[in-house]
C-alpha cells in the first residue's frame, strides 16, 4: 500500500510540477498547459461559445451560461475539480477536468471530461490533455475513473480507449441535449487497482 501512495504522490507532483507547460502539436504551433483558476470564468464562458452549435448538444451542462461557469470555478477553488486549460494567443482552445464526488461512498470516484476547440482537433491536443488529467486523477489516489459521452462522440471514445478505459454501461436515452432530444449515455471506466495494466505505469507527455 505504502509503495501504492508513494507512486500516487510522485505521480501528482510530476504532473502539476510541470505546469505549466507548452507543447508542441501535430503538424505545428505551440498550446500552453495550465491549471484553471478563480480568475479563469470569463475565458471558458468565450470557449463556450465558440464552439459549433453540433458540440454544444453534448455538453453535460451548459457552460455558455455565466452562472452555471461560476459554479465550475467555485468548484476548483474549493477543491473538488481540478482543471487544465489549454490556451493559445491568449484564448483559451480547451480544457480537461477531474471531478470528485464528496460523498463518502464515492470519494475515490472521479469523473473526467475534456473538450477541444473545432479548430484544435486533430494535431493531438486532446490526447495532451487526456493524458495529463488522467495523470493527476491517479495522483490524487482516485480508485476508479469515469468518462460519459454520447455514441455520437466517436473521437473521445478512441481517446479514452486508448488510456485504458472500457465501456461499463449504455444508457438508452438517458440524456437530453440542448435541443430537447434524449440520447443515449455511454459510460467508460478505468479501475486503478484492477482491471487495467497501466495502473503502475507512469504516463508520459
Amino acid at each position: 500500500m505504502s509503495d501504492t501512495l508513494s507512486m500516487q504522490a510522485e505521480e501528482l507532483e510530476r504532473a502539476l510540477g510541470g505546469l505549466p507547460a507548452t507543447i508542441e502539436l501535430d503538424g505545428g504551433g505551440t498550446v500552453e498547459l495550465r491549471l484553471m483558476t478563480e480568475a479563469d470564468g470569463d475565458a471558458i464562458v468565450a470557449f463556450a461559445r465558440s464552439l459549433p452549435e453540433e458540440d454544444l448538444l453534448f455538453l453535460r451542462v451548459d457552460i455558455t451560461q455565466q452562472d452555471v461557469v461560476n459554479q465550475w470555478v467555485e468548484r476548483v477553488a474549493d477543491g473538488a475539480t481540478t482543471s487544465l486549460l489549454a490556451v493559445a494567443d491568449g484564448r483559451v482552445v480547451g480544457y480537461a477536468t477531474v471531478e470528485r464526488n464528496p460523498a463518502r461512498w464515492t470519494r475515490r470516484v472521479g469523473e473526467i471530461r475534456v473538450n477541444v476547440g473545432a479548430e484544435y482537433r486533430g494535431h493531438g491536443l486532446g490526447r495532451h490533455l487526456t493524458t495529463r488529467i488522467f495523470s493527476i486523477a491517479y495522483g490524487m489516489g482516485l480508485k476508479k475513473l469515469m468518462a460519459h459521452m454520447t455514441p455520437d462522440q466517436l473521437g473521445a471514445q478512441a481517446a479514452f480507449k486508448r488510456l485504458g478505459f472500457v465501456p461499463e454501461a449504455v444508457l438508452a436515452d438517458y440524456v437530453e441535449d440542448r435541443n430537447g432530444m434524449p440520447r443515449d449515455l455511454l459510460i467508460f471506466s478505468y479501475d486503478v487497482d484492477g482491471l487495467n495494466d497501466r495502473a503502475n505505469r507512469p504516463l508520459r507527455f
